[in-house]
């Protein structure tokens, strides 16, 4: 008989669900927005979250009854922004709103938590600035002190509308614990946390892998759905892995870039990825693996900024042009951070191009950049990279998909479901019908298109990589 899997994404801008079976089937979804405010940056409200949540539910179920059996829905599972934490009370009741990853009031916090992990405990995570948890407990206590001495438990963005679920508060999972200090390798929240850090042990959460269930949906929940009374509630996992795990890439060696308007790279290795650069950092895979990754200043933002006409049309020359032999960068704003630091970086393009020849150089550059990140992780890892999943914008221009598939001379494969919420239903599944992640995420993932390396493109990007190279050498960026 079939089995279903809800998955939630709280996302910055609005709330996802979905619904699938256990091949990757989309059963149905729904979405909707947040009401922002000019603050929403800094602070949103957890009950409005909770409210559109609940709201998203009701309505999927209604979507799919006639067509699907609802009580054969297994488990559900939330995804939500890293980095977003929420102060509860004793009753589990928010006593401010959520503290947004992109609230910047934190970042003098982060310097001074980043300055005590490497102090107190170095080889741990050590990468904190504004937008991490542990910067912004730190920075409420300060700011706050009335209302911190009456904090029962910090908890994260996912774990909150998990806690809405299943009733059970206080467990957080290892993708969202990493920003709020958490040690992934030795699985302890360091002492320096609660010792040198006006942050105290008792607010900080249990941290299970993710899927762990932990929970059935609440009795009065599930009746008002018309679910069963044995729906499973898992541990979440960050938006970021969520993505990645609806991408494909859950096997060791597997790797996914999403290009939106930043070019995000995230994969699974054997061992833990230590870069002294501070490029990469490494969540841990509810499997003992590790999921490293690292964000790109270079993305798909110039796309629209710059090219806002036909695209389909220049895509059409595009498959035509490369490969241009033109040395592009589309860096937009000053700086990069991966896979190089350069914080006096700037973007480069030679004068005299036509539209259609500027548009193809440029998704060249963003591909040599990509292939210079895979290369960065070859040397860090010691393991190979065998295929490369890929999300977001830049994956619908086929021209591009077939660029960046012969400058890494891989093949790179583009599912047809990839969004946080898909990620978060995957998950649901991986240890309530299936043995693990890795597990689900083959069974789950429905691959749209396979894109592989043209023999001659392969051999221009080479040479044109090598000059990319030169070019960021003679400029110091590398």
């Amino acid at each position: 008989m079939e089995t279903f899997f809800i998955g939630i994404d709280i996302g910055t801008q609005g709330a996802r669900v979905v619904m699938l079976d256990a091949e990757g089937a989309m059963a149905g979804s729904r979405e909707e927005a947040f009401p922002l405010s000019v603050s929403s940056r800094e602070e949103q409200s957890p009950q409005e979250w909770w409210d559109v949540c609940s709201r998203l539910l009701r309505g999927l179920v209604e979507d799919v009854r006639g067509s699907v059996d609802v009580g054969r829905v297994r488990a559900v599972a939330v995804t939500s922004t890293s980095g977003t934490v929420i102060p509860l009370d004793g009753e589990h009741e928010p006593l401010y709103p959520a503290i947004m990853y992109s609230d910047p009031r934190s970042a003098e916090a982060g310097a001074r938590c980043k300055a005590a992990a490497l102090r107190w405990h170095p080889g741990g995570y050590s990468g904190f600035n504004a937008s991490s948890g542990l910067s912004k407990m730190v920075w409420f206590a300060e700011q706050f002190p009335e209302k911190a001495r009456l904090i029962s438990k910090w908890v994260h963005a996912a774990d909150f509308i998990t806690g809405k679920l299943c009733g059970r508060w206080g467990v957080t999972d290892y993708t969202n614990a990493l920003k709020s200090g958490y040690d992934v390798r030795e699985k302890i929240w360091p002492a320096y946390i609660y010792e040198r850090l006006p942050v105290r042990r008792e607010w900080l959460p249990e941290v299970l892998p993710s899927g762990e269930p932990i929970g059935v949906l609440l009795g009065d929940l599930s009746a008002s759905l018309g679910l069963g009374a044995d729906v499973r509630v898992v541990t979440g996992m960050t938006d970021g892995c969520a993505s990645q795990v609806a991408s494909g890439a859950v096997n060791v060696g597997d790797w996914n870039t999403t290009i939106g308007t930043t070019m995000v790279v995230k994969g699974v290795t054997k061992q833990e990825l230590i870069d002294p650069g501070d490029r990469l950092y490494s969540h841990r895979h509810p499997e003992g693996y590790w999921m490293p990754g690292g964000a790109s200043n270079t993305g798909g933002d110039w796309v629209s900024r710059d090219f806002s006409g036909d695209l389909a049309a220049l895509n059409k020359q595009a498959g035509l042009l490369m490969p241009t032999g033109q040395m592009a960068w589309p860096l937009l704003q000053q700086g990069e951070r991966f896979p190089f630091m350069a914080p006096q970086a700037r973007g480069f393009a030679p004068s005299g191009l036509s539209e259609a020849e500027l548009f193809t150089a440029n998704m060249e550059g963003v591909a040599y950049v990509e292939r210079y990140a895979y290369e960065l992780i070859r040397q860090l890892s010691g393991e190979e990279v065998r295929a490369v999943f890929t999300a977001g914008g830049g994956s619908q221009s086929e021209p591009w998909l077939l660029i960046r598939s012969s400058v890494l001379n891989l093949p790179i494969y583009k599912m047809k479901y990839v969004s946080g919420a898909v990620g978060a239903a995957i998950l649901a599944a991986s240890r309530t019908f299936y043995q693990g992640l890795t597990e689900a995420g083959r069974a789950m993932t429905v691959t749209e298109k396979k894109i592989l390396p043209v023999g001659e493109l392969v051999g221009a990007y080479e040479e044109g990589y090598r000059q990319f190279l030169k070019i960021l050498q003679d400029k110091g960026y590398v």
